[in-house]
């Protein structure tokens, strides 16, 4: 692995101490782990998932593609969400709206079950808990997502990961998926982290709401 995290490193352009910067380690403790003296963390694995858009089985095997279907740089390039010092972001219960679209449709008139205070974070509407193991292990259920709305299907950034209400038989159906260009015309992609869940081709014209995942939450109960 730590030759695949060398190659990340060159094609994305990045130096040591840029990449370490990222995943919240020191420059020397990066150094070690390219040269295999350290091993890479379950946390650094996933930031280097989520935040670089590297395919996680070419991270473990080196087996398909090294990114997602959009180059990382091309993402943060469209990027201009400016960190907010603090905010309080509302948590809502999924169940007690009845789904995202009221929620996304009256969000005033819904009241939150709690908030959120986490400093230096683009601002963002909301945060829901994660329901299913289909993002595993970068999320698992429980673990509480916080997002940006989007407006519509041609603002969103491909190959990112989106929170999304989708209609199926005249139910709503809410997940986390990454959002990927389908050649199908009039859908998109879905795909999932885990490699049990087979990705999925949906139409445009069934997402009922959509909202980009700013940041997750894992919340770890010490027995």
């Amino acid at each position: 692995m730590r030759e695949r995290l060398r190659l990340i490193r060159k094609e994305l352009g990045l130096t040591q101490e840029a990449l370490a910067q990222k995943l919240g380690i020191g420059k020397s403790a990066l150094s070690m782990i390219e040269t295999g003296r350290a091993s890479l963390s379950e946390r650094n694995k996933n930031i280097i998932v989520q935040e670089l858009n590297v395919n996680p089985e070419w991270l473990e095997t080196g087996q398909g593609q090294m990114f997602f279907e959009q180059r990382p740089e091309a993402v943060f390039t469209n990027r201009t969400d400016r960190k907010l010092p603090t905010q309080s972001v509302p948590l809502y219960n999924i169940e007690g709206t009845a789904g995202l679209v009221p929620l996304f449709l009256d969000r005033e008139s819904v009241r939150p079950v709690d908030y959120i205070h986490i400093p230096n974070l683009p601002r963002c509407d909301g945060a829901i808990y994660v329901v299913g193991d289909s993002m595993y292990p970068l999320l698992k259920s429980g673990d509480i997502v916080l997002y940006k709305q989007v407006s519509g299907i041609e603002n969103i950034f491909w190959g990112d990961m989106y929170l999304l209400s989708i209609d199926i038989d005249g139910e709503e159906y809410v997940t986390v998926k990454y959002i990927q260009k389908s050649e199908n015309e009039g859908c998109v992609k879905l795909v999932s982290q885990n490699p049990h869940h087979a990705d999925k081709e949906v139409p445009v014209e069934r997402i009922r709401a959509l909202a980009f995942v700013k940041a997750s939450i894992r919340m770890n109960s010490i027995r």
